[in-house]
């Protein structure tokens, strides 16, 4: 096959993917909403980083004579019982949500796939090991697994994306070993074999990048579970310290006044619920669209 007509395939694969997600509104829109935070994460790390402030109020500046204003006009969210915009808090939480989530994915997708794709092509003892390894961790609950390696290792920004990136690992791996197992045997692999390629070669040349569907599937997925427990260690104070923002500790800190000022809880849960339901839908979408027989046309 030619260079061009190489060329022409991949370009029609590709345009059929994006037609299948087009043609699937949910995803479409979770896409664009994506696209939205990962901007919006972004900008406000970027502006954080030159001390330049954008948004309407500092986030984690306190004013006790604003605390518990509900939302109007001027705070959009209201004000916490400090003082502080709600709306600016949620907006400076989103890079600290989805830089923790795709931190987390990225430590646990190279491991896993690595580890997966080793045990899934010697097979034998190795393979017998890591699995074994991969049961263990996944006997235990994901969130209980992280909050162990947290109380381990400390709170922290940094030790939440290690926490959560070490207690996904298996899935990845349990992925990956699964395509091995299917793509080792296909004759391509054993002509690589016969010319002389070592076995690291084709693991990383002729293996891993026939099996990246399913895993870019399940890192699009986790990073919506990567967001729900990054949550949930700011919810149990393990996460990102006062007084910068995160969804999960504005739970936490705003849970005594739900009855009083029940905006404090409703917008960092919303967003927190939006954006974990955008990443599972394009999730889904992109699954459809990488398979040639789900694809919506």
């Amino acid at each position: 096959m030619t260079d061009y007509a190489l060329s022409a395939r991949r370009s029609s694969k590709w345009g059929d993917m994006w037609a299948s997600i087009c043609a699937n509104k949910a995803a479409l829109f979770s896409l664009l909403f994506i696209l939205l935070l990962v901007v919006t994460a972004i900008v406000t790390a970027i502006t954080d980083a030159l001390g330049i402030q954008i948004l309407p109020y500092d986030p984690n500046l306190t004013d006790m004579n604003n605390a518990f204003i509900a939302p109007n006009a001027e705070h959009w969210f209201g004000t916490d019982q400090l003082g502080r915009d709600i709306f600016c808090r949620v907006i400076d939480g989103t890079k600290v949500s989805l830089s923790v989530g795709v931190a987390a994915v990225s430590i646990a997708l190279i491991t896993g796939t690595l580890l997966g794709a080793v045990g899934g092509y010697f097979g034998g003892r190795l393979d017998n090991l890591i699995m074994r390894a991969m049961d263990v961790i996944l006997s235990v609950p994901s969130i209980l697994l992280a909050i162990t390696f947290m109380a381990a290792m400390g709170r922290g920004l940094d030790k939440a994306v290690l926490a959560i990136g070490l207690v996904s690992i298996p899935e990845y791996a349990r992925i990956a070993r699964s395509c091995v197992m299917s793509v080792k045997a296909n004759d391509y692999i054993q002509a690589a074999r016969v010319t002389g390629c070592s076995n690291l070669r084709i693991i990383l040349k002729h293996i891993v990048p026939n099996i990246t569907s399913p895993i870019v599937v399940r890192a699009t997925l986790g990073i919506s579970s990567a967001v729900l427990d990054t949550a949930a260690l700011g919810f149990l104070g393990l996460g990102v310290q006062p007084p910068f923002a995160e969804w999960g500790d504005m739970l936490a800190r705003s849970r005594s006044f739900i009855f009083s000022a029940p905006y404090t809880l409703i917008f960092p849960g919303l967003a927190i619920t939006i954006t974990v339901l955008a990443f599972n839908l394009f999730g889904d979408g992109l699954r459809d669209a990488l398979d040639p027989r789900s694809r919506r046309r």
